[in-house]
């Protein structure tokens, strides 16, 4: 979440009233431009002699892993399956079976010890690019801090076992292109680019002197790719295309107001029906979907009207459109804000605004099981390590509402089934969130058993002995096998 803070914390998100982040903005804006990002943090890493802890064992593995003695948690099923083995080749699961069968000749062996072993992790709302960098280290480091900062970020999140993640907002299509080449080490990126507001939107951090608005002139988000805005169906329709002409998974439209944005509270409302449609209407060109940032009913209900197939937040959100989202078929993807601790210090309006979601969290997701509507977890950390790190706490958040089992079974299996509807547009196509033949090799092996204490996973540099994402090992602290 951006955030406004006192002058002691780090300064987030309101910041547009300072002629530091002017400077900023147009110094990032020339600097991790698509190529510049990918270049940069590449060259970074080179002239430094960087060799980060989460390697990859190999570029490309040459024979295949098996692992043994494992109980399985496969993504759907709340009952443990015992002493399982599964053959990983290429990149995919094949052979899941009980016993103990041979392995294929050359086949690397690892004896999981009687451990638990679950799919990767799937964050639905995490923001690559600056999750684990404070306004204070953008305004004050260069731009080779900026991007290896990023990258060890990427890095963490990965070893916090997150193997997926749905980015939704910022300029992340060079940075996926980076972490899919092995440049840098991190999570699968479902991109959305920059989200779309409108004028006075949340997002729209201009200074006021850039009041009015001058057509074809970006404004200082504009111009790093974090947002852009769209003021008329033309501007929303280009817009939509040019994110989708980049790469975009998915597109986030910018229904309302936001936490981080002073001066556009979260009652009210920016683009009409119409608009709305014309946005999703352009993405169902392209085959995929639209999600859209709204916090109170009217502006949930303007978003389910046009036919918006996911709604995020949702905090303020009333029966009645909890009951018209489940009776649409809509997602919602949302984040459990409990108190102070899940954000940084905030003042004025984004205080207010804090204090609105916390209060809302409660009720939005008794709503939401009341009226059995598909939900998804995300954690929407943003602008700072400290908050990046307590992203699977915002996990363990979600035992005041469900089980273990449907914890576990919402951050893999069902977080991959709304990634899935990105259809044509999927990056990465195949089975995510599950353990079965033919799906990704994206894996977790955990000391302990998660579905009868999930809160092993809030330290994950302890309970995670192995991590593997695409059939690649990046953490293995398994006894080697005798």
């Amino acid at each position: 979440m951006f955030s406004c803070t006192t002058d002691d914390q780090p300064q987030v998100g309101c910041l547009c009233h300072q002629p530091g982040i002017q400077n900023l903005s147009r110094r990032i804006g020339a600097d991790l431009s698509r190529r510049g990002l990918v270049a940069g943090a590449a060259a970074s890493l080179a002239a430094l002699g960087i060799s980060g802890v989460a390697q990859a064992q190999s570029a490309a593995p040459a024979r295949p892993i098996v692992l043994t003695n494992f109980r399985l948690f496969d993504g759907r099923n709340a009952q443990l399956r015992q002493n399982q083995r599964l053959r990983v080749v290429g990149g995919r699961i094949s052979g899941l079976a009980g016993g103990a069968t041979g392995a294929p000749d050359g086949a690397e062996v690892i004896d999981c010890g009687g451990r638990v072993l679950m799919p990767g992790l799937i964050d639905a709302h995490w923001h690559t690019l600056f999750a684990g960098l404070s306004m204070q280290q953008l305004m004050g480091g260069d731009v080779g801090f900026i991007h290896l900062a990023a990258a060890a970020e990427a890095e963490r999140t990965l070893m916090r076992g997150f193997t997926t993640v749905r980015d939704l907002g910022g300029p992340v299509f060079a940075f996926k292109q980076a972490v899919d080449q092995g440049l840098v080490v991190g999570p699968r990126i479902y991109p959305s680019g920059g989200m779309i507001t409108t004028s006075g939107g949340h997002g729209d951090l201009r200074p006021l002197d850039e009041v009015p608005r001058q057509a074809g002139l970006a404004g200082p988000t504009e111009r790093i790719g974090g947002n852009f805005l769209a003021d008329s169906p033309e501007e929303l329709r280009l817009r939509v295309r040019e994110m989708l002409l980049q790469g975009a998974s998915q597109i986030k439209l910018v229904g309302g107001g936001g936490v981080s944005s002073p001066r556009s509270p979260l009652d009210m409302s920016t683009f009409s029906v119409d608009e709305l449609r014309v946005g999703i209407a352009t993405a169902a060109d392209w085959n995929t979907y639209v999600t859209v940032h709204a916090y109170a009913p009217e502006t949930i209900q303007r978003a389910l009207t046009a036919g918006a197939q996911c709604i995020e937040h949702a905090h303020l959100m009333d029966d009645a459109m909890a009951r018209m989202m489940a009776d649409k078929g809509v997602w919602l993807s949302t984040q459990p804000f409990l108190s102070d601790a899940d954000s940084l210090p905030l003042t004025g309006p984004s205080r207010v605004a804090l204090e609105q979601v916390i209060a809302g969290t409660d009720n939005a997701y008794r709503l939401a099981i009341k009226h059995r509507v598909k939900v998804a977890w995300g954690s929407d950390m943003l602008f700072s390590p400290v908050m990046a790190a307590r992203q699977n706490i915002m996990l363990t958040h979600l035992t005041r509402w469900y089980s273990n089992a449907e914890i576990l079974t919402m951050a893999t299996a069902t977080n991959a089934e709304l990634l899935a509807m990105s259809g044509p547009r999927n990056p990465y196509p195949g089975k995510l969130g599950v353990i079965e033949d033919g799906a990704h090799a994206d894996l977790l092996v955990v000391d302990g058993d998660p579905l009868t204490n999930i809160a092993i996973l809030e330290t994950p540099e302890k309970s995670l002995g192995l991590i593997m994402k695409g059939g690649k090992i990046f953490k293995n602290t398994l006894a080697p096998r005798a």
